[in-house]
C-alpha cells in the first residue's frame, strides 16, 4: 500500500515530486525518514538533484542526447554499486551491450558506434568533462547564469567548496580500454541510501529496469516500422519483359562499376591511407597500476628572480619536498622524473 506526502513549496525547485511512503524496509521508507534524499537521479526529466549537508544545492539538467547518455551512465554506476552494497569501482567491459543501447536510444548515437571508441570517450568525459562544474559541457546548471571569465568565455560562478564537492564525485581507474568508474558519494558525506534513482513512479532497481525496458522497446520498434514502410512502397504494377531485360542490364552495369570502384578504393586505402595499427592496452600489462593509497605530486617550482643561476635553488626545493613526502608511509609520491616533465609548462591542476 502506497500513500504520498506533498513536498513543501520552497523545496519544489530542487525536488518537484511527491515522496512515496512504504510500510517497511524500503528505499521509500528511508527517504521519508531523511525528509529528502541527498542525491536524486531523475530519469523522467534527465535531471540530477543534489542537496548536501554542507549547503550545496544543485539541479543539473542533462538536456541534450549526449548529455542524457552521461546521466544514464551515472545511474548505471549507482545501480551497480547498490547491487554490490558499497561504493566501489564498476568495470564497464561487461556492460558494452547496455552502453550501446544507451548510446543508440537516449544518446541519439552521439557517441561512437565502435564499442572500444565508446569506452575511450566515456573515460575522457568522466575524467575531464563531467567534473568541470564551471564550464559545464555536459549539463546545464538550473538557476545559474554563465558569466564572462576574464574575456575568455562564459563560465558559471561557484565557490571552491561547491566545485570540489562536485569534482570529487567522479573517480576512475584503468585506461581508455579498461574503464572502471566510481560515483564517489562517500567523499561528500553521502551513502548509497542517500542516493535514489527515479523513473515514472518507481525507485532504484525497479526504476532502472523500467527505464531500460522503455529504451529496448524504442529500439526494437524502429526496424519494424521501417519494414512496414518498405513493404507499403513496393509497386503492384506488372513489368513488361522488355523493360525487365533493360532494367537487368542497367543493374548489372551499375554493379560492375561499383565493384571496380570499391576495389580501387580499397587498394588506395591499403597502400596510402590505412593508419598504423595500435595495440590495445590491458590492465594486466599496465606498467604502473594506480595505487589504492592517496598519491601526491610536487610540481617544479618556478624561478621568479631575474638571476638564472637561482634555477638550481628552485629545483632543489622541489626535490627536497619530494624526498620528505616519500618518507610518509601512507602516501604514494610521484617521482621527480615524472613531475619535472611539466617544468616550464602551464599545468591544469
Amino acid at each position: 500500500m502506497i500513500s504520498s506526502v506533498v513536498v513543501p513549496p520552497f523545496l519544489n525547485y530542487f525536488f518537484p515530486l511527491k515522496l512515496p511512503i512504504f510500510q517497511s524496509g524500503s528505499t521509500g521508507e528511508k527517504m521519508v525518514k531523511n525528509a529528502l534524499p541527498s542525491i536524486r537521479i531523475d530519469l523522467n526529466e534527465f535531471k540530477l538533484h543534489i542537496d548536501l549537508k554542507k549547503g550545496t544545492e544543485l539541479t543539473l539538467h542533462f538536456n541534450l542526447p549526449s548529455r542524457m547518455f552521461y546521466l544514464s551512465l551515472i545511474a548505471l554506476v549507482v545501480q551497480e554499486m547498490k547491487k554490490l552494497g558499497k561504493v566501489a569501482s564498476v568495470p564497464l567491459e561487461k556492460h558494452l551491450d547496455l552502453l550501446a543501447l544507451l548510446n543508440e536510444s537516449v544518446g541519439g548515437s552521439a557517441g561512437s558506434s565502435d564499442k572500444k571508441n565508446l569506452l575511450a570517450r566515456i573515460y575522457r568525459k568522466w575524467k575531464d568533462a563531467l567534473p568541470n562544474l564551471e564550464e559545464a559541457p555536459l549539463y546545464k546548471v538550473l538557476g545559474r547564469k554563465k558569466e564572462y571569465d576574464e574575456g575568455i568565455g562564459k563560465t558559471y560562478v561557484f565557490t571552491e567548496t561547491e566545485k570540489d564537492s562536485w569534482a570529487n564525485l567522479f573517480e576512475y581507474k584503468g585506461s581508455e580500454e579498461n574503464v572502471r568508474l566510481k560515483f564517489s558519494i562517500d567523499k561528500i558525506g553521502a551513502s548509497l541510501d542517500d542516493v535514489v534513482i527515479v523513473y515514472e513512479d518507481a525507485f532504484d532497481g525497479d526504476a532502472w529496469e523500467g527505464f531500460l525496458s522503455s529504451l529496448k522497446g524504442q529500439v526494437e520498434s524502429v526496424p519494424e516500422m521501417e519494414a512496414v514502410q518498405s513493404l507499403a512502397e513496393v509497386p503492384a504494377t506488372p513489368v513488361s519483359p522488355i523493360r525487365k531485360q533493360s532494367r537487368q542490364f542497367w543493374v548489372v552495369l551499375v554493379t560492375v562499376i561499383v565493384l571496380i570502384g570499391g576495389v580501387a578504393s580499397l587498394a588506395i586505402w591499403k597502400l596510402y591511407l590505412r593508419p598504423a595499427s595500435v595495440k590495445v592496452a590491458s590492465v594486466e600489462k599496465m606498467a604502473f597500476p594506480l595505487p589504492d593509497k592517496p598519491s601526491i605530486a610536487a610540481l617544479p617550482f618556478t624561478n621568479m628572480s631575474n638571476d638564472p643561476k637561482q634555477e638550481y635553488f628552485s629545483d632543489g626545493i622541489t626535490e627536497e619536498i619530494i624526498t620528505a613526502l616519500s618518507k610518509v608511509p601512507k602516501l604514494f609520491v610521484i617521482a621527480r622524473n615524472s613531475t619535472f616533465t611539466y617544468k616550464g609548462k602551464p599545468v591544469k591542476v
